[in-house]
């Protein structure tokens, strides 16, 4: 396609005739140029370079051929000429050389030999936007044509010819008429189009019948009343289709005479006579390309009219009433317009603005761009990428109303994939076809790797539907694409008879391409022997869950949670260096602390069996621990009391009775049939304080501190970090330093989420908020520890944690030894 500027329609000035011939061809084919007959200026040129010895001159010359070739979008031979103009170094007398040979290399696709032009551009005209935004869309064009958009194209042979085609409309509310623009054979006049050399434009007519097959076009009409023998075309029709607007160039001779934009009524098959639409400016104006609103009260049209922002711009005017004339034209500003031209609008739901332009940032000549108006001005224009656009002129874009995305486009590309266009610019079809998803995978055994038949796969989505599927012989599922939707979140739940079930998810949301999904699962078989729960040990003699070790149940919690009819037992051993019957009471109460966490997490207390074991069952060891880097206990091992009795060390001998101190659960059956589940868990709340009272507690001291005002205090771990504790009796409350708070944060003993309150207002700006409070799970001395206690943050709190005296006492009874400086708890 060539430039156009309008495109054929807008041929700005004809002379009909030559002047009277001149010997001096150069000043003749500059009279051509500027008259815009570039094909027969081109031969004016040729003439007069091979007349010329100037070497200046010819390098003038050639620097108009060049223009002639790249306004005609002959593209290859302006890079030619602006080659050759290029090693002559005459872009220092013109540095628009290196624009134009930079854009006629990104027209050819030769974007790694643009992008060192553009930046000497640059480098010579700092303050043009164009050099920099053909800079950035030579790095573009890679991701976009690796990264197409869905739109799928297709060449409509039968309405496009071997000559130009291009810029159709809807002619009917059915969306089965067309008409377009085109230089075919069978034009109205026989002269030709001193720009192109080709046959003036007229406007023609196609219908689709009932096969979806285009006829070919015929002419709109032959009386002459659309169809003249100059530029007819660039047309649309109200939404009524009752009215076609298009765009009439004039060709009168020995004068100017611009385009205008001219309406004409039909009735039924025909059309009255055209009458102009005053939208201002003189004879000479370019004023084209219509677009209409649905009510018919404000126009948008391409101009030169002065005054605007590149060499064609975008106008709009409005008018109160249809029977009434447009207002004064008004430019839609600088959002839109560029330094450019942006031609062919179309309106869109009133509000959606389509036009083309080869100012904004693009993959080659005129790209398509979109822009939505939103609070009373237009977005920023958007490209509609590859494969709407290309490296040639892509334009004239129109939307069937009747479906979501559809419609034809203009292109002058020469290839789409393997297919040739049949002639210079062609009508293309596109559609983004609908959105199709289809979800599938294996299930194997987590063991042996083996597929699993008759697995259930349940499908429950966020749009409400659940649908239950099961896997074939070789393990496979499959959810189609009647059943998998777009704009929808799916969670899927796999079971089988005397496996772990499983759980994933899927989602559909924000996937803009068709696309099959495949999710494999793994189950794991159902044990026979006990699973030891990971880091549930415990302190001799008790049997109290500590809070450190509740996460270590999540993995259990998950798995109850899905599997739902699940029944287990939680075993709980003692080691042996007690009584039988202090044991099995001892092991008892641990499987009991276990199941009444679990119950407070929300599992159905009917699927859960405490059962102790005592020291009956010695711990068989699954795999080998080291003390200190050193192997001191083998896998396979029974850590039997006859076996511990023999160990080397202390040490050893502590580490295996602390490996028999342990919980375990097994499954007992599948056959649990579910309650109403509980959505919410009970937790803490403020204050709580659990007293932990440890039987057979024996006496101890620790060693007692006393800072610079008196108070008293010992060393403390809070959630496992130590710090020193001090008694201040002018408390009611437990307080802590800023510094010590942000300590404890920054190591980890308390995260955000143990804060009262809105954690992201409470620790802004990398601080810790005057008053906030916390809750610890764990305040530990020695052996003895208080759990869930709350913490105030005093920025007036120099350095240091200080506990009230009755919260201090909740740790035990406790006398102090200040002679021997000891604190002795009883």
């Amino acid at each position: 396609m060539y430039l156009r500027n309008f495109l054929l329609i807008f041929l700005t000035v004809f002379i009909s005739s030559l002047a009277v011939a001149q010997r001096d061809f150069t000043s003749d084919a500059d009279r051509d140029f500027e008259d815009q007959k570039y094909s027969i200026a081109i031969d004016k040129y040729k003439k007069a370079y091979s007349k010329t010895k100037d070497r200046d001159e010819k390098n003038r010359i050639r620097f108009q051929m060049a223009e002639c070739y790249r306004l005609m979008n002959e593209t290859r031979r302006a890079e030619v000429y602006y080659k050759s103009l290029y090693r002559t170094d005459y872009f220092k007398k013109e540095p628009i050389v290196l624009l134009n040979y930079a854009e006629m290399l990104k027209s050819n696709q030769s974007y790694d030999e643009a992008m060192p032009i553009y930046e000497q551009y640059i480098k010579l005209r700092p303050n043009d936007p164009r050099g920099p935004d053909g800079l950035k869309s030579c790095k573009l064009q890679k991701d976009w044509y690796e990264n197409p958009t869905g739109h799928i194209l297709t060449n409509i042979r039968d309405l496009n010819s071997r000559e130009d085609d291009f810029a159709p409309c809807y002619a009917s509310d059915n969306y089965n008429d067309l008409i377009i623009t085109s230089n075919r054979e069978g034009s109205t006049g026989k002269d030709a189009d001193e720009w192109t050399g080709k046959n003036f434009t007229d406007l023609f007519y196609s219908r689709k019948d009932r096969k979806g097959e285009w006829s070919t076009p015929d002419l709109l009409e032959t009386e002459g009343k659309i169809n003249t023998p100059t530029n007819e075309g660039i047309a649309t029709m109200n939404s009524s289709f009752t009215t076609l607007y298009f765009t009439r160039c004039g060709n009168e001779k020995n004068s100017n005479s611009g385009c205008h934009i001219y309406m004409s009524k039909k009735t039924g098959r025909n059309y009255g006579e055209p009458e102009i639409v005053p939208l201002g400016g003189d004879s000479t104006s370019a004023i084209g390309h219509p677009t209409l609103t649905e009510d018919e009260k404000m126009i948008i049209f391409a101009s030169d009219f002065p005054n605007g922002y590149g060499s064609k711009d975008l106008w709009y005017a409005t008018r109160k009433s249809k029977s009434e004339e447009f207002g004064l034209p008004k430019n839609l500003g600088p959002v839109i317009n560029t330094t450019g031209d942006e031609l062919f609008p179309f309106l869109r739901s009133d509000s959606v603005l389509y036009f083309a332009s080869n100012g904004h940032i693009g993959m080659g000549l005129l790209d398509i761009f979109v822009s939505t108006y939103s609070n009373g001005t237009w977005g920023v224009p958007e490209n509609l990428q590859y494969p709407i656009n290309s490296n040639a002129d892509d334009y004239g874009i129109i939307f069937n109303k009747n479906e979501e995305e559809e419609g034809f486009f203009t292109s002058g590309r020469k290839m789409l994939g393997v297919e040739r266009a049949r002639g210079g610019d062609d009508i293309y079809h596109f559609v983004i076809p609908p959105l199709e998803f289809t979800l599938s995978g294996v299930v194997k055994d987590d063991r042996t790797l083996q597929f699993l038949e008759d697995a259930e796969v349940r499908m429950v989505g966020s749009d409400g539907s659940s649908i239950v599927t099961q896997t074939n012989s070789i393990g496979r599922y499959e959810f189609t694409k009647e059943q998998f939707q777009p704009r929808t979140t799916y969670e899927l739940t796999i079971s089988k008879e005397n496996y772990f079930s499983t759980t994933g998810s899927e989602t559909t949301v924000g996937v803009e391409k068709s696309k099959d999904f495949v999710l494999d699962f793994v189950l794991k078989p159902i044990p026979k022997k006990p699973i030891v729960l990971p880091e549930i040990l415990y302190d001799l003699a008790k049997w109290d869950l500590k809070p450190q070790y509740q996460d270590s149940l999540q993995g259990l919690i998950t798995t109850l949670d899905d599997n739902p009819r699940m029944v287990v037992e939680l075993a709980s051993h003692t080691d042996a260096r007690d009584t039988d019957e202090r044991n099995d009471i001892l092991s008892q109460k641990r499987a009991q602390s276990v199941v009444d966490y679990l119950i407070l997490r929300g599992i159905d207390p009917d699927r859960l069996v405490a059962k102790g074991y005592g020291e009956r069952v010695p711990r068989e060891l699954t795999k080998d621990y080291y003390l200190n880097g050193k192997l001191v206990l083998d896998s396979g091992q029974v850590m039997s009391e006859d076996f511990i009795a023999k160990l080397e060390s202390n040490d050893i001998k502590e580490l295996a009775h602390q490996l028999n101190r342990r919980t375990e659960f097994s499954v007992l059956r599948n056959d649990f049939v579910p309650k109403v589940k509980l959505d919410t868990v009970v937790t803490p709340v403020a204050a709580k304080i659990d007293i932990v009272v440890n039987p057979e507690a024996e006496e101890q001291s620790v060693p007692l501190l006393k800072d610079a005002e008196g108070r008293f205090g010992v060393k403390c771990e809070i959630n496992g970090y130590p710090l020193n504790m001090y008694i201040d009796n002018r408390l009611r409350e437990p307080v802590i330093s800023l510094e010590n708070a942000l300590n404890l944060l920054r190591d980890g003993a308390i995260s955000k989420n143990d804060f009262a309150g809105d954690p992201e207002e409470i620790l802004a700006n990398s601080t810790i908020q005057d008053g906030a409070v916390f809750l610890v799970e764990e305040v530990k001395v020695e052996k003895n520890y208080i759990t869930m206690i709350e913490v105030t943050v005093n920025h007036k709190v120099e350095r240091g944690f200080y506990v009230d005296e009755a919260t201090f006492s909740l740790i035990g009874k406790y006398r102090i030894d200040e002679e021997n400086m000891k604190m002795i708890f009883e």
